[in-house]
């Protein structure tokens, strides 16, 4: 017996992919589990989370996402992408489609450009109530925690966005925690740290609630951070935003939208 997986990327945040389109393969109550087995770098496969591929019945495809500490997402972006690649090339569905998750259903757009897989994500309308992020208190969320002044909204997941001068002199490990944890936010939250490069562009770090790291890219933190940013008026409406893995495009003109790419890396089978 095996269990076969696809370990994919979209920017190098990284996922194992589990698909279970026609039947279960890993039980509900062990996804979490196996989660934090195999996303372990050097005793596992390695990855910052594990995506379960299954069908739905209200939408294209169902996506759940456990992370390494067997905690599990509401949503994804980069995962939705790779994702969506792989129902793709399975066949499972079409140029477009929906996903379900936890948030909610996602609207999706894909296809090939050349030899490259590119996919467009609906991320829905930014929350920045604070009983949407969810966050503690009324109205918009702004505080300062330790030297830092925050900002917060929910897209898909919450986010605390963070600007800085200079993005590169920033100890992601040290800072991030204080945020991530802080009371403020009853269900913690991904952290941004945010660099506005150009009219339109951005740089970003992210620390990601789950992973407990800093990972190479997060689409829901792109789409944060360049929805705070506008909100702020220091992009416009459409922004480049470059994460450690490369870039992805916000439009943020009625529903927010990410574009970018997923990669297939390599297939593989664990036995047991």
């Amino acid at each position: 017996m095996e269990i076969v997986f696809t370990k994919m990327h979209g920017n190098g945040n990284d996922f194992i992919l589990i698909d279970e389109f026609e039947k279960a393969v890993i039980p509900d109550e062990m996804k979490g589990q196996f989660a934090a087995l195999y996303c372990d770098r050097r005793f596992g496969i390695g990855a910052d989370g594990v995506i379960y591929l299954s069908k739905s019945a209200k939408s294209s495809a169902k996506m759940r996402l456990f992370q390494p500490d067997e905690s599990e997402a509401e949503m994804c972006g980069n995962g939705i992408r790779c994702l969506a690649k792989y129902a793709f090339d399975a066949g499972y569905v079409k140029e477009s489609c929906t996903v379900e998750t936890p948030a909610g259903e996602m609207a999706v757009t894909m296809g090939y450009r050349e030899d490259e897989f590119y996919a467009t994500i609906a991320m829905g309308t930014p929350a920045f109530d604070r009983k949407d992020i969810p966050a503690t208190g009324e109205g918009e969320y702004q505080e300062t925690i330790g030297l830092h002044e925050v900002y917060a909204v929910n897209t898909g997941v919450p986010h605390a966005v963070v600007f800085v001068d200079e993005l590169d002199i920033i100890d992601i490990a040290s800072h991030s925690p204080q945020i991530r944890f802080h009371a403020t936010f009853p269900k913690g939250a991904n952290v941004n740290f945010v660099q506005v490069t150009g009219p339109d562009a951005i740089s970003i770090r992210t620390f990601e609630r789950g992973v407990e790291a800093e990972t190479l890219s997060c689409g829901s933190g792109a789409t944060a951070s360049a929805a705070v940013a506008h909100k702020l008026g220091k992009v416009g409406t459409t922004v480049q935003v470059e994460t450690k893995g490369g870039p992805l495009t916000i439009t943020l003109a009625g529903v927010a939208k990410m574009e970018g790419p997923a990669v297939t890396v390599f297939s593989g089978a664990i036995p047991f």
